[in-house]
């Protein structure tokens, strides 16, 4: 996993490839032990998540997806993120803010088009950019705070894979 470049990115990526079964890999992931961890798998889904008393608003989570196409090679996708919730209804904000940025340019512009003054409208919309971009500063900044809990996933996913060969990776 490369260390979080510096690019607009609130839920970074990895991929990693290793030379073993998908049996194997469940396994390894289903004996793991790790005192400051809940880890649950649901078929080739892996959730790791901090336990509540070392979570906080800003407490990212690792989603791993294990798969295999090829025999005795694993592939396993993940994701950091906030809590599924949260992300959610951030999403859902990001959503209904675009939604009135259009509804409020459609009044604009009909307006516009009736020789009606739209100066409310263009402060409408320019007030919702800011609260777009807002909203983006609040993510960065939510994941610079869960950072130091981002490395403790990142290194348990390290630790965990390790006496496995890996055959590539973006990790």
């Amino acid at each position: 996993m490369s260390d979080l470049p510096n690019e607009i990115v609130l839920r970074p990526r990895f991929r990693v490839s290793l030379k073993t079964n998908l049996e194997l890999l469940e396994a390894v992931f289903d004996e793991v032990q790790e005192k400051s961890f809940d880890i649950k798998r649901l078929d080739e889904h892996i959730f790791v998540k901090f336990k509540k008393s070392e979570t906080t608003f800003w407490t990212p989570q690792l989603h791993l997806e294990l798969s295999s196409f090829e025999k005795e090679v694993s592939n396993i996708r993940g994701v950091f993120g906030p809590n599924p919730t949260l992300w959610t209804f951030f999403m859902f904000l990001h959503f209904g803010i675009g939604t009135l940025f259009i509804i409020l340019g459609i009044f604009a512009y009909s307006n516009y088009s009736l020789g009606k003054n739209i100066n409310l409208y263009l402060v409408g919309m320019g007030f919702l950019v800011v609260i777009w971009f807002s909203l983006y500063a609040f993510g960065r900044l939510g994941r610079a705070k869960g950072k130091n809990q981002m490395d403790q996933l990142k290194r348990f996913f390290r630790d965990t894979i390790a006496p496995f060969e890996r055959i590539n990776s973006d990790a």
